[in-house]
């Protein structure tokens, strides 16, 4: 990029996660530019440009940050973005969970028009992007991510270059995302037989964080969302049951062990089928109470 001036920032995607990102980035002093086919004006910061499409930010944007919900919408912005005319935009950053296959397909396409595709998932969750505390995994070309470090840092105070080759951010977030689920299940599990003989959970709690079976879920997740029975990891189900499969089907595609994976999912599959847009954190009284 090599750019003197602040590069315009676009922005497609002002989702739960997106709107949030979008707004630090605005606030860091970026110029820019958003679109949401859900509706622009009512999410975009205040004083950032409303497009009315894609192609209408391409067309004003240096960069532009993509936060969608799977790897065909990826897919499709990809390709509006390729059609549109007079476009100034140059390079685009994917912040969405789309797999490793999706991006690296993304990346061919976007190369073919001579732009350059950033695999740049996040994880952190809602209070994370808000906060700017999401760690972000970037893959792709060293100098590209020293280029967008700005942009990057306004969104992440944890942006990490993982690898040069799209498909290795993801690889990165979606096995982050296994341990972070089956973590969550694993301590459902425990903490519902150490209920049932008569230990409270806060005991539980308390041992186990100054213990070796201390993870995310013991540390955080239960004491702040379980125990307090609150349920508000604003996390829904069915996004991990989206983040399990796509991990597992990665797996698959590699030919590395899915032991643990495997049994992981089909619980996930249970859970989203009864409660469809629970809290995942709301997982433990679904193991809890499947006797």
């Amino acid at each position: 990029m090599g750019m003197e001036k602040q590069p315009v920032v676009g922005f497609i995607g002002l989702g739960a996660m997106g709107n949030r990102m979008a707004a630090n980035v605005a606030a860091a002093g970026f110029e820019m530019i958003c679109f949401d086919v859900a509706g622009t004006e009512e999410r975009a910061p205040e004083g950032a440009g409303i497009a009315g499409s894609v192609g209408a930010v391409a067309a004003a944007a240096d960069v532009i940050i993509l936060s969608l919900p799977n790897g065909e919408i990826s897919a499709a912005v990809a390709e509006e973005i390729i059609e549109s005319n007079q476009r100034t935009v140059s390079t685009i950053v994917d912040t969405s969970t789309i797999g490793v296959a999706a991006a690296k397909a993304v990346h061919g396409r976007l190369a073919g028009a001579d732009l350059a595709y950033m695999d740049a998932p996040v994880s952190g969750g809602i209070a994370g992007a808000a906060a700017g505390t999401i760690a972000l995994m970037f893959a792709g070309p060293k100098a590209e991510f020293e280029a967008l470090l700005p942009v990057l840092q306004s969104m992440s105070k944890r942006p990490f270059h993982v690898g040069e080759e799209p498909g290795q951010a993801q690889a990165m977030k979606l096995l982050n995302n296994f341990l972070s689920g089956l973590a969550l299940t694993a301590t459902s599990e425990a903490i519902a037989f150490g209920l049932t003989q008569g230990l409270e959970m806060s005991t539980m709690l308390d041992v186990l964080n100054v213990s070796s079976g201390q993870n995310t879920a013991t540390s955080d997740k239960f004491p702040n969302r379980v125990l307090t029975e609150t349920y508000d990891a604003e996390f829904l189900n069915t996004l991990y049951l989206k983040d399990i499969s796509l991990y597992v089907e990665n797996v698959s595609n590699a030919g590395t062990a899915d032991t643990i994976s495997k049994n992981l999912l089909p619980i996930w599959q249970r859970f989203a089928a009864a409660e469809p847009g629970a809290d995942f954190t709301r997982i433990f009284p679904f193991v809890r109470d499947q006797r």
